[in-house]
């Protein structure tokens, strides 16, 4: 496989939760310590940045042309041409200690995130959902919890299966995942022994893709948990990859400069850049939230 090389040198805190905008042919990903989102362009080369109001999680295109951006407290509307961030729905405000983590949109338009604890310490994290319900709201559905640091969730190219990662405990769990959105079943996927398993991507042949945070590489599995040879990178903290080009078969490697220490960022002063190499198997097309008539009134999430 390629080595792959640097395209955007911007040496992120933590950047993360990178996704691809089939409407624009670009790249959106976030710093969640920096707090930004960020744009690459890859056919101009033109980059674009925005600073965000909390600390940023994930970044999902919606189908009216904005993006829906987890920030700390919540799920926010964001609009590129104006900058302006608009509340959606509220989640855990009972719990300031946590804030938004990793997320993601399935086939059926549902959005899928996790929680964390900040602080990196209390198993006080959880998964949920997200749908439209009546009248453009959003209807929040927690569907398990217990986690300190939660990343993924990712969903397999027929839809059956949901991958979520226990991050500190080295952990990537398999659910069966229902037409109605409903998980069952929760069980051990792949265990990591160097590094810890961070986001996590499922290209269109089910093969998983798992960055390892102080682990210096991108990880590969089979559907039914066979670990491949990985990707090396260039970074100590690799976090996410990303399908992306009109192909789907240039994969985008977010990586971190946070908690890399002086020597490492000497072997690797990249560290915290945006890489990419060419793959043979595409990537799944992201789809897009339904956006279009979301009210802002930023209601309370409801725990189901």
């Amino acid at each position: 496989m390629p080595q792959p090389h640097c395209v955007w040198d911007i040496r992120a805190e933590l950047g993360e939760g990178p996704v691809w905008s089939v409407r624009e042919q670009a790249l959106y990903f976030v710093d969640i310590v920096g707090q930004a989102i960020h744009r690459f362009h890859p056919e101009s080369g033109g980059h674009a940045s925005w600073a965000t109001p909390q600390r940023p999680g994930f970044v999902v295109p919606a189908s009216d042309g904005t993006l829906i951006c987890g920030l700390k407290d919540g799920l926010y509307g964001f609009d590129p041409a104006s900058g302006r961030f608009t509340c959606l729905v509220a989640v855990e405000r009972d719990l300031p200690g946590n804030r938004i983590n990793d997320g993601c949109v399935d086939s059926t338009g549902r959005l899928w995130f996790g929680t964390m604890d900040d602080g990196e310490a209390t198993p006080s994290g959880a998964l949920y959902s997200v749908t439209r319900g009546r009248g453009g709201r959003l209807d929040v559905l927690r569907h398990d919890e217990g986690y300190v640091v939660t990343n993924g969730p990712a969903i397999s190219p027929d839809g059956t299966k949901l991958y979520h990662n226990n991050s500190p405990a080295g952990i990537i769990y398999v659910f069966d995942l229902a037409p109605d959105g409903s998980l069952s079943g929760r069980r051990i996927f792949a265990r990591v022994a160097e590094g810890y398993p961070d986001g996590v991507v499922v290209d269109s042949a089910g093969t998983v893709w798992v960055g390892a945070w102080n682990g210096g590489r991108v990880m590969r599995f089979t559907p039914d948990g066979v670990e491949l040879p990985p990707v090396a990178v260039p970074a100590v903290n690799v976090t996410k990859v990303a399908f992306g080009g009109p192909d789907l078969r240039t994969l985008y490697v977010t990586t971190a400069r946070r908690n890399t220490p002086p020597d490492a960022l000497a072997r690797y002063p990249q560290a915290g850049g945006l890489f990419s190499l060419r793959v043979e198997v595409p990537g799944q097309a992201s789809r897009a939230f339904p956006a279009d008539g979301m009210d802002g009134l930023c209601d309370e999430v409801k725990q189901g």
